[in-house]
Order: structure tokens, then sequence, then C-alpha cells
């Protein structure tokens, strides 16, 4: 099975603020986009930024001593991109929900993680690992 580019929908309640996040600090090129959607290129996979609201969800779940926040998405980036976003997101002031670390150091699936929210809330996992043959180690 050839790897496939997801797509996801997801709330924002301005499309200005998105369009800043997304595209101007994330990087994200720009797709398509109307007064209600816009779409972007988030490492090779469609997001779709909607109007609609802030995210509502503020659960959380303890993984490796912190409180991840539930639902959340990301993307699995090499270790020399995630330290780059890592730095930049940094020197921008973003509030990290988790700042930027090493989970399960030392055991199997052991990755890089950092988790903040969009100005939206919509909560954001970047990660990476030193070989992705960790990506789905047990």
């Amino acid at each position: 099975m050839s790897l496939r580019p997801f797509h996801l929908a997801f709330p924002v309640r301005d499309l200005a603020e998105a369009r800043a996040f997304y595209g101007g600090l994330m990087g994200c090129r720009e797709g398509r986009s109307s007064d209600e959607w816009i779409d972007f290129d988030f490492y090779g996979h469609q997001i779709v930024a909607h109007t609609g609201g802030e995210s509502g969800d503020r659960a959380s779940n303890p993984v490796d001593g912190h409180d991840v926040p539930v639902p959340h998405f990301g993307v699995v980036l090499t270790m020399e991109d995630w330290q780059a976003l890592a730095d930049r997101l940094t020197a921008a002031g973003v509030k990290f929900a988790i700042e930027p670390t090493i989970r399960f150091k030392g055991q199997p699936g052991e990755q890089a993680t950092m988790f903040f929210r969009d100005p939206s809330g919509n909560a954001l996992e970047m990660k990476a690992f030193a070989s992705d043959d960790m990506i789905f180690a047990t």
C-alpha cells in the first residue's frame, strides 16, 4: 500500500487568524479558499480550516507524565524539520501545552514531541523519531 495524503477539516473562529498561523507561522502553503474555508498543504497533507467557531473539547489523557490534549492532530516530521519548527515556534513566543521534549526516552517508540494550540484552540502535536522504524514500535 502506498502512503497517500490525509484530509482533515477543522473549525476555526477567524480565517485571517488561521491564515496567519498555518500559512505564516507554520509555513503551510495555501491552496484553494473561499469566504468560509482555506485549504493548506500541511507537510503534504490537506487540512482545511472552516469557519465555525473554536475547538470545543479540552479533554486530556496522561501520557509519559504529561496531560496530552484530546483530540489533536499533527504530522511526523524528520528530526531536523521538527527541531527547526520547535525553534521557530519558540522564537515566535508560542505557548506550548507540552514543551518540545523527548518522550519514552530509551524505550521503543522514543520520540521528539511538542503540543500547542492554534488561535481557535485546536490542539496540534508535531513529532519526530530518530528512525521511522520506531513509529509503530511496541
